[in-house]
């Protein structure tokens, strides 16, 4: 019979996972994290914008900013969800701060490895570094239960988020759910209340919203002067309005990545290299 239990145990040894060994995180100061096979993969070079380029998101930028510094010093901080429009700035904004504060380590999750995140914070906590996690275009569709994962980052269960750990994430979606879910649920099962709840209280675990909307045209054309202002770009403003403004017209929208796509198309026929 002892045989037997140790067998039992042995073969349970070998099916445990490996304990995941505390990568270098002096090494540099960002990190992928991916579940398989699962570890923390280095980035040496963070592709970011300069923060004082990023123009008509003032508000965010600003608060965003003081947030992240209040927790690379040691303050509380609040966890952030920058919503709306696509291609305002969202992402670009979260690596800029995190590049002009300095000090932290920024550590990229997809959304389907969220569900692996309980052991990379059991993998921070010891740390004496303090982490910015970041979850790029966060949303969740109607049958997707991986959203439950993102509690642990949020409130980390019993044991609580770890002080070192501050999480940041983008999305289209405010509440990070289809409307239609929300307003489907909203109409069905025998307390309706509850089960938005379960959905939107998700988004409320955030002590952050920042809102991020469509970009007027003279902001638009900031964007893109200022770049030109940086890589010495000469150019006539008639001619940068004319061209800028029917770039745009043909792309159907505004934003700022409209305009940085404007942008490394001139920089291109002006043969200037970044």
């Amino acid at each position: 019979m002892d045989d037997t239990l140790e067998r039992i145990a042995d073969a349970l040894d070998r099916l445990s996972p490996i304990p995941l060994d505390p990568p270098n995180f002096d090494q540099c100061d960002a990190f992928l994290w991916q579940a398989n096979p699962i570890g923390l993969i280095p980035v040496s070079n963070v592709s970011c914008v300069d923060i004082n380029l990023l123009l008509g998101i003032d508000n965010s930028r600003d608060t965003l900013r003081a947030n992240t510094e209040q927790f690379s010093k040691g303050y509380p901080a609040n966890n952030a969800l920058l919503w709306g429009a696509r291609g305002m700035g969202k992402s670009s904004l979260v690596k800029a701060v995190h590049q002009d504060v300095g000090g932290l380590v920024l550590i990229e999750i997809q959304r389907e490895d969220l569900s692996s995140v309980g052991e990379l914070l059991n993998l921070l906590r010891s740390s004496s570094r303090r982490f910015l996690l970041f979850c790029d275009d966060l949303s969740f569709d109607h049958d997707d239960t991986t959203y439950k994962s993102l509690k642990a980052i949020l409130d980390g269960g019993i044991e609580g988020r770890p002080e070192n750990v501050l999480f940041y994430a983008t999305s289209n979606r405010r509440h990070l759910m289809p409307r239609d879910m929300i307003e489907n649920e909203s109409q069905s099962g025998v307390n309706p209340a509850e089960a938005v709840e379960e959905k939107v209280s998700l988004s409320d675990r955030f002590g952050l919203w920042l809102g991020f909307h469509g970009c007027s045209q003279d902001i638009y054309l900031a964007i893109i002067k200022g770049y030109c202002k940086k890589y010495s770009i000469k150019i006539t403003n008639d001619e940068l309005n004319a061209e800028a403004i029917e770039w745009q017209a043909t792309r159907g929208s505004r934003s700022g990545r409209v305009a940085w796509q404007f942008f490394v198309d001139l920089a291109g026929r002006k043969n200037i290299r970044f």
